[in-house]
């Protein structure tokens, strides 16, 4: 992993020895000739066209995360949120219906939950994403696929992906997974039994805050010609696409899914990555194995301190021993349990709402190591308050469901040394009298 992360798809550059990745900022490509345009354009010869389809940077830093999750392709988009409704709009229809697990970042629920059902893609949101029959029992006649975070945005609980996936595989249809907080380095789900991976490589994949991003990577593996009552479930790929004088994406073979988001959804939307932001991401991934590991034994340190101190009500991170998620990690093999966890400040039984927030609000502005900001990922220690950022467009039972109440903190444990994020966390208690 550490080795694959510095060198898949790319060597030094053949014209001027460059070792490190070169930035190719064009919009633009030279043919040879009309013939070899049109050749091109019939995606009969894969070279460049434009930038909103392909560049060599991108192409370069895509090869390489295909590679570490274990994917037979890679496509990247200009953000986390852009590829996640990628990888839906690629896979549904107006029509169709999706599972979800319940237990999402906010922005995402609020995808699932307004912007696509104005497309006319439903969604149902799992009552019990650790039990299977939960998910079963949410299937329906158009159900084309299922979705989950493989550890949660901010309750840090783990997904059993293997019981999830096979569920899905029961019913036909794919499990996509978005793996933005674990990354490769820690959990690859395709290799778990789910079909496509989805990221934002904002986080953790570039580490340092610096560019936005995001990834689908195609598994390669699932049989996008499968029928339901005689009925194709995924037209998308099996019906001649008239945008492609008559291609069928199943045709393509395995990297059918990661083909038709990139000519299908990419080409058309263009929220495509700017050849500078994957660049940024490439220096990143330098250094994802070392990152991820500091992270998590930073996380796991943070996590037992406030576990076992007074003031605090509950800890969220599936790296403690009584953590309803515990038993799962150990499961699936993980070495950490990722380096985002949420924690809830102790409250009075008479306490309001708006007290428990202002309680809440007083902990965070009392950080100083600490910053306060809508991100995850970053190599310094960041903090939120979920309920009224993140999650604000979240209803009383979202939040419930999501594991977020006005007492809860989210933290994003960052590659300091661990005794300093602790003091700054302690000099926060001391400040509102915990």
């Amino acid at each position: 992993m550490a080795t694959r992360a510095i060198h898949v798809g790319q060597a030094p550059d053949a014209q001027t020895g460059s070792r490190n990745l070169p930035i190719y900022n064009t919009s633009s490509y030279v043919f040879d000739s009309a013939e070899h345009a049109a050749a091109r354009f019939g995606l009969a010869d894969p070279g460049p066209i434009y930038t909103r389809l392909t560049n060599p940077t991108v192409d370069a830093v895509e090869q390489r995360l295909a590679n570490l999750e274990g994917g037979v392709a890679a496509v990247l988009f200009a953000s986390g949120q852009a590829a996640e409704t990628a990888a839906i709009l690629t896979l549904a229809r107006a029509g169709d219906h999706i599972v979800t697990s319940p237990r999402l970042y906010g922005g995402t629920e609020t995808l699932f939950k307004v912007t696509l059902p104005r497309l006319g893609i439903e969604a149902t949101f799992v009552e019990d994403p650790d039990d299977p029959e939960s998910w079963q029992a949410a299937v329906r006649d158009n159900t084309v696929g299922f979705y989950a975070e493989s550890i949660a945005n901010p309750q840090a609980d783990i997904l059993d992906v293997p019981v999830i996936a096979e569920v899905a595989h029961r019913n036909s249809v794919p499990l996509i997974v978005d793996n933005t907080v674990a990354t490769a380095a820690l959990l690859r789900p395709l290799e778990l039994g789910a079909d496509v991976v989805v990221c934002s490589t904002t986080k953790y994949l570039t580490g340092n805050g610096s560019a936005l991003g995001g990834v689908i990577v195609d598994g390669g593996r699932f049989d996008w010609t499968a029928t339901r009552d005689g009925r194709d479930l995924f037209p998308n790929f099996t019906e001649p696409d008239e945008a492609y004088h008559g291609l069928r994406f199943a045709e393509l073979g395995a990297p059918a899914f990661a083909l038709r988001a990139r000519a299908g959804i990419l080409r058309d939307t263009g929220a495509a990555p700017a050849p500078f932001n994957a660049w940024v991401l490439a220096q990143g991934l330098d250094t994802l194995a070392l990152r991820i590991e500091r992270h998590n034994a930073n996380a796991r340190a943070v996590a037992e301190h406030l576990a076992g101190r007074a003031g605090v009500a509950k800890v969220n991170y599936a790296g403690l021993p009584d953590s309803p998620w515990h038993a799962t990690k150990e499961k699936l093999g993980l070495a950490g349990a990722g380096a985002v966890l949420s924690f809830d400040l102790a409250a009075g039984a008479d306490e309001s709402e708006e007290q428990v927030r202002a309680r809440a609000w007083a902990f965070i502005d009392a950080l100083k190591l600490h910053s306060n900001v809508a991100n995850i990922g970053d190599v310094r220690s960041l903090v939120i308050h979920p309920a009224t950022t993140t999650h604000s467009q979240s209803d009383a039972h979202g939040l419930a469901r999501a594991g977020i109440s006005q007492a809860t903190v989210r933290l994003a444990v960052g590659i300091e040394a661990a005794a300093d994020i602790i003091a700054d966390l302690e000099g926060a208690f001391a400040a509102v009298g915990l």
